[in-house]
Parts: C-alpha cells; sequence; structure tokens
C-alpha cells in the first residue's frame, strides 16, 4: 500500500507497472487516473486549485484503502492525489490497484475512488470567467459512495 499527496505530476505508466513487478500471483491490475475538465456545471474552468490538510489527508487516504483492502485481497494499492493550482488536461489523481482477478481489482479500484470524491479532505477552488468558486461534491458522488454502505 503507497498513498502519495503531491503538487508534482506522476507517470501513470509507471505507476501501473509497479503495481505487479515482480508479482506472479498478480491476475489483474484496475487504474483510474482523474484530469482537470475546462467545464464544470456549465461554465469554463481555466484552473482549478486543490487545497488540503498535510498529515491529515493522507492519513484519510490511507484509511480509505485500509477499507478497500479489508473488502477485497489486494495485492497491491498505490494513491497518488496531486494538489496546488491544476489547469485542464493535467492529472489530478490516480488509484491503481492489483488483485488475484479483475473483479475485485476493478470493484476495490471503483471503491477507493468514489471514497476519495467524497471524504478525502481536499478543498477545490475553480477559475471560472465570472469568479472563482469552491466545489462541493456532487449528489452523483455522495451516490456512488452510498451503494458501497454495508
Amino acid at each position: 500500500m503507497s498513498v502519495s499527496v503531491q503538487q508534482e505530476d506522476f507517470d501513470a505508466g509507471a505507476e501501473i507497472a509497479a503495481l505487479s513487478a515482480g508479482r506472479r500471483e498478480v491476475g489483474a491490475v484496475a487504474s483510474f487516473v482523474g484530469l482537470v475538465r475546462d467545464v464544470s456545471h456549465g461554465a469554463h474552468v481555466g484552473a482549478m486549485t486543490l487545497e488540503h490538510y498535510p498529515g491529515m489527508t493522507e492519513r484519510s487516504l490511507e484509511e480509505i484503502v485500509d477499507q478497500a483492502r479489508a473488502r477485497w485481497t489486494l495485492y497491491a494499492v498505490r494513491v497518488i492525489h496531486r494538489f496546488g493550482r491544476l489547469e485542464p488536461g493535467e492529472q489530478i489523481v490516480f488509484v491503481g490497484v492489483a488483485g488475484a482477478h479483475r473483479g475485485e481489482s476493478f470493484a476495490a479500484c471503483e471503491f477507493i475512488m468514489d471514497y476519495l470524491k467524497t471524504q478525502a479532505p481536499f478543498w477545490k477552488l475553480e477559475e471560472t470567467p465570472d469568479g472563482a468558486r469552491w466545489v462541493d461534491a456532487r449528489e452523483s458522488d455522495d451516490s456512488a459512495a452510498a451503494r458501497w454502505e454495508q
């Protein structure tokens, strides 16, 4: 398990390769890369600034990964979430999961991403032509996370 909160960009291909490197028990790797969009809620977005509380954020991401590991048999998990000012097209988040089978790898990857969107302590400020605005979690994000509740 590895969690990073960082300003610098990441190499998704290298991260995916590292999940199964030297591990013959891995039968599936599922991954997700989130990008900054240039339109949000119908408005053009020139940039997005992500803020967080160091220490608290990493612990929160680790807890989300721990929840995934409690639900599925996972051999490796990698989460990277960037902060700072990002422009459209830039990578924001990487979630990678290695497991024995595709089903649990896909499910764990989706679970982690759903919980990141709703539970990770990040604050997003979008720059639009009408000024800056803070972004809340969408109802669809909350619905996606709620389906995992037992």
